[in-house]
């Protein structure tokens, strides 16, 4: 019987994650060989180089992607206004068939459902190119991260203006949420801290 292989291993041999596989065994597109007795999946060499293959038959992905993005109701104006440059690019560059994706939601807010579904398809090596008007329409921080696991299944991401050219309001909410979230866990620390004292200090006073 042919050697098998973990669900870690034959992640790795794919180039996707762990979660990628759970969903295709759910899919019906890649099922394990079998499992262990611990419920393990497993997989073998033959069936990972027969599903490569399948996957690589058909012509490369051919879908663009135009992803605009703010981060209040208030702003919808500039959503508007982000479509827009986006509609005279695509018609400029002679460009058919663009989907274009428009959500409200925070540049560090990393659970937006509609950028969820768009890195689930850039996952799936089913989107060909990603058009943005400015990079952190994607994501405020760590566009880096995001511009290489695009590019490492398959997708470019074009970016209009290179330059941080987003309404100043929304970079001051930006801000806001940041020194928020770190003045939360600072007033957590606090109270953590005089509960652990009076703790203490009850344990001392009953101890004598």
């Amino acid at each position: 019987m042919e050697s098998t292989m973990s669900t870690g291993k034959a992640a790795k041999r794919l180039g996707v994650s762990v979660k990628t596989l759970q969903r295709w065994e759910r899919e019906g597109r890649l099922i394990p060989v079998a499992r262990t007795d611990s419920n393990r999946r497993l997989y073998t060499e033959a069936q990972l180089r027969e599903f490569i293959g399948w996957r690589q038959a058909p012509e490369s992905p051919s879908r663009v992607v135009a992803y605009c993005r703010v981060s209040s109701a208030a702003q919808k104006p500039d959503l508007a206004n982000q479509r827009r440059v986006l509609e005279e690019f695509v018609v400029a560059r002679g460009l058919a068939n663009v989907e274009f994706i428009e959500e409200v939601g925070g540049g560090l807010n990393f659970k937006r459902k509609r950028f969820l579904a768009l890195m689930d398809e850039i996952d799936q090596r089913s989107i060909n190119t990603l058009i943005l008007a400015h990079r952190d329409r994607l994501t405020r921080f760590g566009f880096d991260w995001f511009e290489h696991y695009a590019k490492t299944h398959g997708c470019e991401i074009l970016v209009l203006n290179q330059e941080r050219l987003s309404p100043e309001q929304e970079m001051v909410q930006d801000l806001m949420t940041i020194v928020h979230c770190f003045s939360s866990r600072l007033y957590g620390l606090r109270n953590y801290r005089k509960t652990l004292n009076e703790a203490l200090g009850k344990d001392q006073g009953q101890a004598e």
